[in-house]
């Protein structure tokens, strides 16, 4: 099977199974709307794709007191009596950032480069991003 294209959001609404079962298949399948064309990709793969793309590049620092935990390059940083703590409070500080870049932050010359990290933190559980943390995702 190839790839589906609907040129009109009337046409791609009359097609709605083919274009999912296109996305769920791995297959290419857009919409057009306007001068804008839209792509429909089952959540899985783009999460491991993005996975792959988006290194953690998170930095554990052991203190006298516990564990920090940040991400060179942007406002987020966490700490925990333990490294377990830790990480799961960047888990949280992740999914503020996500919900700051998706109300005010997207257009921001210095944060609209992160799309592709918040689609990621958006599409992952806690257990997902964990383990994109501390390197283990898959």
């Amino acid at each position: 099977m190839s790839a589906v294209h609907y040129e009109s959001y009337t046409e791609a609404r009359a097609h709605l199974k083919d274009l999912l079962d296109a996305a769920s298949q791995g297959r290419v399948a857009t919409v057009r709307r306007d001068m804008k064309r839209v792509a429909l990709v089952d959540v899985e793969r783009m999460r491991h794709y993005l996975s792959l793309v988006c290194a953690s590049k998170a930095e554990v620092v052991a203190e006298a007191d516990g564990w920090s935990v940040f991400v060179p390059g942007l406002p987020v940083a966490a700490d925990g009596a333990t490294f377990d703590e830790a990480i799961g409070e960047m888990v949280e500080a992740l999914r503020e950032y996500a919900e700051d870049w998706q109300d005010r932050l997207r257009t921001a010359p210095n944060h609209e480069e992160h799309w592709g990290l918040v689609q990621l933190i958006e599409l992952s559980d806690d257990q997902q991003l964990t383990d994109w943390l501390v390197g283990a995702a898959k």
